[in-house]
């Protein structure tokens, strides 16, 4: 680990973050300390992985000065029975702690459920024609314990986002939060992320998924933006109309509403990226 590595951030003990250089994977070893008995608010950061993990199987290719980082948490029983919340709420948090300036704010979008995009990187004035396509700039692995395992009760919010470069790659198209101005330490951000998650956290047990949701569609793209939604049934075209309140996507496929509980979510359309 390096210099600063387990340290207690200010405000109280609620997150133990250990800084490393190098780890194979930060949530790996998230899984094995919570195996082990480790307690909620533990956070691993790693300036480089050998190999991170991504959804779906995939791997995940940390770049020069990319975040990596994991945290455990080990819900209470009423916040285990909204899993279906963890992806907003780690989503929104990990906006907030990019929402550096007011540009950033304008430029980053989330995309159902849990991926942070780089919509535009034009500077004001700029004409449709020279805006880019939106990117892909962060994502989050979720991982949980199996109710049968003895260590049952924890989960594992794995972040994985682009800060100063972004990697290239033949299915999707990146970006990186440098395309938007200096490329901020990682350090930084995961504690800009680690304090926001804890106010994203109260405000999901203060008043459940009402407000996250609202505030979830405010830092959207917008109602009408063209997805395409594949699932081992294949690839459905349609319109993001909202999220419903159990956190499934409502997707308008022509006239009528069509609830999307999983599959691989993309925007569509001439220049879209997933």
């Amino acid at each position: 680990m390096i210099p600063g590595a387990g340290d207690r951030l200010p405000g109280g003990p609620t997150w133990r973050l250990q800084d490393h250089e190098t780890l194979p994977s930060t949530s790996d070893l998230c899984i094995e300390l919570a195996r082990a008995g480790e307690p909620a608010g533990l956070a691993v950061l790693a300036r480089s992985q050998t190999r991170g993990r991504g959804t779906r199987g995939r791997g995940w290719m940390s770049g020069a000065g990319a975040l990596a980082l994991s945290v455990l948490l080990r819900p209470q029983e009423g916040d285990a029975s909204r899993a279906s919340v963890w992806p907003f709420v780690a989503s929104l948090a990990l906006h907030d702690a990019f929402a550096l300036t007011p540009r950033h704010r304008q430029s980053l979008r989330l995309k159902w459920p849990n991926d942070v995009m780089l919509a535009d990187t034009g500077e004001a004035g700029s004409s449709a024609a020279t805006a880019l396509p939106a990117r892909k700039l962060a994502g989050i692995l979720i991982e949980r314990s199996p109710s049968s395992a003895d260590d049952a009760g924890w989960l594992v919010l794995g972040f994985g986002a682009n800060l100063a470069s972004a990697p290239i790659l033949t299915d999707r198209s990146t970006g990186c939060l440098a395309e938007l101005g200096a490329a901020p330490d990682p350090r930084l951000i995961a504690e800009r992320l680690l304090a926001a998650l804890s106010g994203r956290i109260e405000e999901m047990q203060r008043g459940g998924f009402a407000a996250i949701r609202q505030a979830w569609l405010d830092r959207a793209f917008p109602a009408g933006t063209a997805l395409a939604v594949r699932t081992p049934a294949g690839e459905t075209l349609g319109a993001f109309s909202s999220i419903a309140e159990d956190g499934t996507l409502l997707l308008r496929v022509g006239g009528a509403i069509s609830r999307i509980s999983t599959g691989e979510v993309m925007l569509a359309g001439a220049g879209a990226s997933s």
